[in-house]
């Protein structure tokens, strides 16, 4: 299945409202807006709900931006994600993410540092069970608090739906 970018002329102010928490005015357009965004507001009202969300996994989150981005590397690679891959390689070079955290989170190489391989686990365990084991919750607990630990289950459940739409309707990674 494919859906392809809403057309240019079906943009209006429903598709400029649902994007507004997410992109600044001059970027609510299809040409920058990136083929994800400009593919969700076929459905406005989704787009909206959502990104009040993931507004909150980018932004909003306790997890630091490196930690994030390893987590969301190692779910875009779980699901065969190429959008999210592309994409979330650029922003975890940006949070300090280096070649070899990038290899260890797409299972190519072991993570040199403790806790990314903890982290690791714990995005494997949640894909594969839905739920962190006891031990894995308790060994985050010696350095993320419960929130950060929180924004963790949620950035890899908000991730792995993303990964799917993107998937699922065949969304391209821009040119």
């Amino acid at each position: 299945m494919t859906l392809t970018p809403l057309p240019e002329d079906q943009w209006d102010e429903a598709v400029d409202a649902a994007l507004s928490r997410m992109l600044p005015a001059e970027r609510r357009n299809p040409r920058a807006a990136g083929n994800a965004l400009a593919t969700m507001v076929r459905h406005p009202a989704l787009t909206k709900a959502f990104l009040g969300f993931n507004v909150h996994l980018l932004f909003g989150s306790t997890l630091s931006p490196r930690l994030r981005e390893l987590a969301i590397l190692r779910v875009a690679h779980q699901r065969g994600c190429e959008y999210e891959w592309h994409h979330h390689v650029r922003m975890g070079t940006a949070a300090g993410l280096t070649e070899s955290d990038i290899a260890a989170a797409r299972g190519s190489a072991t993570a040199t540092d403790e806790f990314d391989r903890l982290l690791l686990r714990a995005v494997d365990e949640l894909g594969e069970k839905s739920a962190l084991s006891d031990e894995t919750w308790a060994a985050l607990g010696e350095r993320l608090d419960d929130r950060q630990r929180m924004d963790l289950v949620f950035t890899v459940g908000g991730y792995t739906t993303l990964a799917m739409a993107f998937n699922t309707f065949g969304v391209q990674v821009e040119q």
